[in-house]
């Protein structure tokens, strides 16, 4: 009788303890990787963006969702080694930041049953993480930060009216970059302009190409690029010398007075974009039905330094003069 109430009360704590396992499993935060190229305020802004995204979407860090981050400081040979490290970590997602790190991830976690969302990038059909702009892949779909170049230039072609000759620096080892160059060659004999491309590849020869631009170039736009842009200071001290404008595709630069203008894509609410892809995953949706989120018109803004541009001897036309884009 004692031995089978013991039993019994023995079957009423084992229950106990798998329902309590069940309701601690339950509750546990979804952890999410992010797998970042390197720190860059265009980069972090789009991470920034993406917790706030999930955050609207329901998903509070700390209670709902845990976030690992990791970046290899634009090392890409260090990439597989960051996913890997991820992956080990059994997320349920992994967000990754520019078209290197999400090509390789894509790669390295097929068949794991890991989501990708990924942002950053310029395009991500040519760069083959999805089949087209109308839909994801399996376990991927993510947000593009893909410029209106043609808005890009309709801008350029007010800062400075009488240019003619549009230089772009640019890797010809990086997707984004070469996806970019293609869509301003074909923006290009719309809006006016002559396109002057120099193919940069390593940040040691930064001064060089730049330089080579000078009599060819009436402006230099330099791209959303993982080279160019942790080194803008030197592309812009290069311009400077050469006496050449800049239009940069990152604001933080005209902020820093780095550069005197740029026409830029808001890279939080590229991230946020993203966030909340990422919610719509873990609420069960298919990535597959899920197409990448490409900017609008709307998601980009001027500005202009006063002070750069005079270093530049650029004179701003006062058409511009009510257009609320000054940094200073």
């Amino acid at each position: 009788m004692i031995s089978s109430k013991s039993g019994w009360l023995s079957g009423i704590v084992l229950a106990g303890s798998l329902i309590a396992s069940v309701v601690s499993a339950a509750a546990d935060p979804v952890r999410i990787g992010i797998a970042n190229f390197g720190e860059h305020p265009q980069l972090n802004a789009s991470i920034a963006g993406f917790k706030k995204g999930l955050a609207e979407s329901g998903f509070v860090e700390g209670k709902d969702v845990v976030f690992t981050e990791s970046h290899t400081n634009f090392d890409a040979t260090l990439v597989p080694q960051m996913i890997e490290k991820l992956k080990a970590e059994n997320p349920k997602l992994i967000y990754t930041v520019t078209t290197p790190v999400s090509q390789i991830a894509k790669q390295q976690l097929a068949g794991s049953g890991i989501n990708i969302v990924f942002t950053a990038v310029t395009d991500p059909v040519a760069a083959k993480l999805v089949p087209s702009w109308e839909a994801g892949d399996t376990g991927i779909t993510g947000s593009s930060d893909l410029q209106d170049v043609s808005a890009v230039m309709e801008f350029t072609k007010k800062l400075l009216p009488e240019a003619k000759r549009f230089g772009v620096p640019y890797n010809p080892g990086e997707a984004n970059d070469v996806a970019v160059l293609d869509k301003i060659k074909e923006a290009a004999p719309k809006a006016g302009f002559e396109v002057v491309a120099v193919g940069v590849d390593n940040v040691n020869d930064i001064q060089q190409r730049i330089a080579s631009l000078k009599g060819k170039a009436d402006v230099i736009y330099t791209p959303a690029s993982n080279l160019l842009q942790p080194a803008i200071a030197a592309v812009s001290a290069a311009a400077r010398q050469a006496g050449i404008p800049i239009v940069n595709s990152d604001d933080g630069a005209v902020r820093k007075g780095v550069v005197p203008a740029s026409f830029a894509v808001n890279y939080d609410q590229v991230g946020l974009a993203a966030g909340k892809i990422a919610a719509e995953i873990l609420k069960g949706k298919d990535p597959k039905e899920i197409p990448p989120f490409r900017p609008a018109y709307a998601d980009h803004s001027p500005l202009i330094s006063k002070k750069v541009a005079a270093d530049f001897g650029l004179k701003i036309p006062a058409a511009l003069d009510d257009c609320k884009c000054f940094a200073d």
